[in-house]
């Protein structure tokens, strides 16, 4: 396993795992991430077109994970200033900085490697990558084992093994979790 960030060298390893079979070429990863203003639509493409314009603008975006030289796995994250609000309008800062605080937002493994053990590594490179471009917090917001929705999220146990606690929750489902770095 080898794990690296998309930067514009890695990002055609972002785009064939998102155009792979089963790849989430239907949000790009821009759920969570505001959208200029001249985009107006929200289609695929103008998603793909998004995303790649935080790349090619230097943003930090993610990391992807890699097998046999192959990407087979993603893990967003980065600064939490450049997602929407991932605590939901109805948390209550506590104060903390969000400057220093990155978010993971979500996963995608592809299909013939899931149940492989790449989630944890892959957390683990994310909180790497994170530390070494300044962070001092790393949040998640995953969900318990049995959720009906926001899988993509992560599961809280990985979360809890990994030291991560628990500081709240968004809506009913999704925990936010945090690990100093």
């Amino acid at each position: 396993m080898r794990f690296l960030p998309v930067t514009i060298d890695t990002y055609p390893d972002f785009v064939q795992l998102f155009e792979g079979r089963g790849g989430p070429k239907f949000c790009w990863c821009m759920v969570n991430r505001p959208m200029e203003p001249q985009y107006g639509k929200t289609d695929n493409a103008t998603k793909k077109h998004a995303i790649s314009n935080y790349v090619s603008g230097g943003t930090p975006i993610g990391v992807l994970a890699y097998v046999d030289g192959e990407p087979v796995g993603w893990c967003s994250i980065a600064p939490m200033a450049t997602y929407k609000n991932l605590r939901g309008a109805k948390y209550v800062s506590d104060g903390d900085d969000i400057e220093d605080v990155w978010s993971i937002a979500c996963f995608f493994i592809r299909t013939d490697h899931r149940r492989d053990g790449l989630t944890t590594p892959l957390i683990e490179a994310a909180i790497d990558y994170a530390k070494a471009n300044g962070a001092k917090m790393v949040e998640a917001y995953p969900v318990d084992y049995d959720s009906p929705s926001y899988s993509y999220m992560g599961r809280i146990g990985t979360f809890e093994r990994l030291g991560f606690e628990e500081a709240g929750m968004v809506g009913i489902r999704r925990h936010i979790m945090r690990f100093n770095v």
